[in-house]
């Protein structure tokens, strides 16, 4: 009875309404929701601490930036049916307009970001195979199973999200980087992507608990580690049994430059590394493939909570 009229209480109120419509459209920061709303931040700040504390939303900090999200679905579904049954669409217009320009101002910083990092990532890229092919290859490993709840630690501009959520149950995009998640949550509304979220977090100490997810993914995130077996460690934590980790990253290299240029803690690793790390968290070598291609090697490995056959497949 209590939760039922903290949720009453919560929603009685046209402001928060209109919040909890407009986050069933996207999870938006308390800067944008003021913007959308035409509100002050401590007044919309207000607001979304009532709909938090009832459920119906919950806060997530990202460097000075606060995202708010819906809350537990148990809760928000049928608040959410509400609104539908009552047909409140109409009064919130001019809030879907305003909405379009925060989506666009978005699209428009993502836009910035990319053409100023533009001559360093292709500079990087062209030192290996084309990331298309990379992506292939990923997909292929991944193809023969469901993905299930997927979770891309160190998701950086969101990729592998935006690549593999259509087929997933769930996919969850986790980043140190602030900055990041901003480009990828642009990337992720763009593509109209449901099912997928992100979070600001470190990838030694991920916000899930124990087997709650049934991929995991390492997109060249591991050549930037300090403590690359320590982050393999956190992320078979995470995975149920039978769960799946799949690392992409430069087989050994002596490119010293992309030390300072880069900022690449490791130059690569050896399958002997992996497969040490690998057995230190409880995974076993699934398969790995090689994929050459240019000055740098990139390797794909997958690893697994249950015995699978190592085979490798060599690429040119």
């Amino acid at each position: 009875m209590k939760r039922a009229l903290d949720i009453f209480r919560a929603v009685a109120d046209e402001t928060r309404l209109r919040i909890v419509a407009l986050l069933g459209t996207m999870e938006l920061s308390v800067g944008e929701l003021a913007q959308v709303l035409g509100q002050s931040q401590p007044r919309v700040s207000r607001h979304v601490k009532i709909l938090c504390d009832a459920g119906i939303a919950e806060r997530r900090k990202e460097g000075s930036w606060v995202f708010v999200a819906l809350g537990d679905p148990q809760l928000v579904a049928p608040v959410m049916a509400a609104l539908e049954a009552f047909d409140v669409a109409p009064s919130v217009e001019a809030d879907v307009a305003r909405l379009a320009a925060v989506r666009d101002d978005r699209a428009a910083a993502a836009a910035a970001w990319f053409e100023a990092k533009a001559g360093e990532w292709d500079a990087i890229r062209s030192l290996h195979i084309a990331e298309e092919q990379v992506e292939s290859a990923m997909r292929d490993i991944l193809s023969d199973e469901r993905l299930g709840r997927l979770v891309d630690i160190g998701t950086g501009t969101g990729r592998m999200i935006e690549l593999f959520a259509p087929d997933a149950s769930h996919a969850l995009g986790i980043d140190k980087s602030s900055e990041m998640l901003r480009l990828a949550r642009a990337k992720l509304t763009q593509r109209g992507l449901g099912n997928a979220e992100l979070r600001q977090a470190d990838l030694y100490a991920l916000p899930l608990a124990d087997a709650a997810a049934d991929v995991a993914i390492l997109h060249h995130v591991l050549h930037f580690a300090q403590q690359p077996g320590a982050a393999i460690v956190e992320a078979a934590r995470v995975l149920a049994p039978g769960g799946r980790l799949l690392i992409a990253d430069f087989a050994p290299h002596d490119r010293e430059e992309l030390r300072a240029r880069a900022s690449h803690s490791r130059l690569g690793f050896a399958d002997t590394q992996i497969a040490a790390w690998f057995a230190a968290a409880g995974l076993r070598p699934a398969r790995i493939e090689t994929l050459e291609g240019g000055e740098l090697t990139v390797k794909l490995w997958l690893g697994r909570k249950a015995a699978e056959p190592v085979r490798e497949v060599r690429a040119a």
